[in-house]
């Protein structure tokens, strides 16, 4: 009767011993999912990160290409009051041609 409880005494060690071993591993394979996520996380923060540097680069590059619109929109202005007094000078011109031809005859 000894050997038989010493017996179930070994299978139940045993079992004892493999459930911990079963229990062991589903923590480690737990531990590494976790340490997986905390990496994809660190990852997102990381991505995050540069994607809002890359939006305040953005902001002074529009900043920068608006200034320049307004300052091309001043110029075409400064443009146009050239060209209509060019063509005011083209037109007084031809008045002072005539009247020089009148003249000279």
């Amino acid at each position: 009767m000894a050997s038989a409880s010493s017996t179930s005494a070994k299978n139940l060690f045993a079992d004892s011993k493999t459930l911990l071993a079963k229990r062991v591993q589903v923590n480690v394979n737990n531990m590494g999912s976790i340490c997986r996520q905390v990496n994809r996380g660190s990852q997102s923060a990381d991505m995050l990160t540069h994607s809002a540097r890359n939006m305040a680069l953005q902001e002074h590059a529009i900043k920068s290409s608006e200034e320049n619109l307004h300052r091309l929109n001043i110029l075409m202005t400064h443009l146009g009051y050239q060209y209509e007094a060019i063509h005011r000078s083209a037109y007084a011109l031809e008045n002072v041609k005539e009247q020089v031809r009148d003249m000279q005859r």
